[in-house]
């Protein structure tokens, strides 16, 4: 458990509140350690001792590290000063350095953790702008492993890029999911049939891949020279690896851009 006083704008959000509710359950630091913003002052967290405020300057005044979960095109209006603080970002497309400048923060860490924090099985890339210390290192690496699990990049660019990879959480299994069962269904398989199909590949079926190794699983049945080499042939011959690659690179091309692209 830490000592230091967390504050999360936005902790009622989709986003903030789960890792607000996270924090709590994996006891990381006292509710009365946790203070959370939003507008209406009131919200059942408040129940469990945590600090419920409703100005973001008195939230960051009682704090040590702060949070900001909130939309990027509402960072403008925040109109925080946090001299002296440590600022975690969890907005895409806004560089650390214009976050420091805005909030005058001594050091500012951009994270992108995706959807799945709410079943706590998030990765979060994270990078650190400016000085912090060994103590605040590991308590961000142990906030983020509260949702799933975290490794910090040396890069800030390498954020933009995650954030069009893992940032995209479920997006990428939900569209092969969908994929698979649309195309099932146009060769005559009954649609429950080729949903659940789909859904045992991309959920269930992929659940190997926790203990074994995916290019090894490919190598293998591509040498069984079987149904799955011939389904697997197809797509490389399709360009699949390339089409993935482009994907990235638009998403990326976005989340460089930030609000510009909004």
């Amino acid at each position: 458990m830490i000592n230091e006083t967390l504050g999360i704008i936005g902790g009622t959000g989709w986003l903030g509140g789960a890792i607000a509710k996270a924090v709590l359950a994996k006891v990381l630091l006292p509710a009365g350690n946790l203070v959370i913003s939003n507008r209406s002052g009131s919200h059942p967290l408040a129940q469990r001792g945590v600090c419920l405020v409703t100005d973001n300057q008195d939230l960051v005044n009682r704090s040590d590290i702060v949070i900001i979960a909130v939309r990027p095109e509402h960072f403008a209006s925040l109109n925080i000063n946090a001299t002296g603080k440590t600022i975690i970002s969890l907005m895409a497309g806004i560089t650390a350095q214009a976050i420091a400048g805005q909030t005058s923060a001594s050091a500012v860490v951009r994270a992108m953790p995706n959807a799945a924090v709410e079943i706590e099985q998030s990765f979060t890339p994270w990078y650190c702008f400016g000085e912090i210390g060994a103590t605040t290192r590991s308590l961000v690496q142990r906030l983020f492993e509260c949702v799933g699990t975290a490794a910090e990049v040396q890069q800030e660019d390498f954020i933009d890029y995650l954030s069009a990879l893992s940032g995209t959480g479920p997006a990428f299994p939900a569209l092969l999911m969908t994929a698979l069962a649309n195309q099932a269904i146009v060769a005559g398989i009954p649609a429950e049939i080729a949903h659940l199909a789909a859904k045992n590949v991309v959920v269930n079926s992929s659940q190997l891949l926790v203990s074994r190794d995916a290019r090894q699983i490919i190598d293998n049945l591509v040498a069984y020279r079987g149904v799955t080499a011939a389904a697997l042939q197809a797509m490389t011959q399709g360009h699949f690896e390339e089409q993935i690659g482009r994907a990235l690179q638009e998403g990326a091309a976005v989340a460089r851009k930030g609000l510009q692209a909004r």
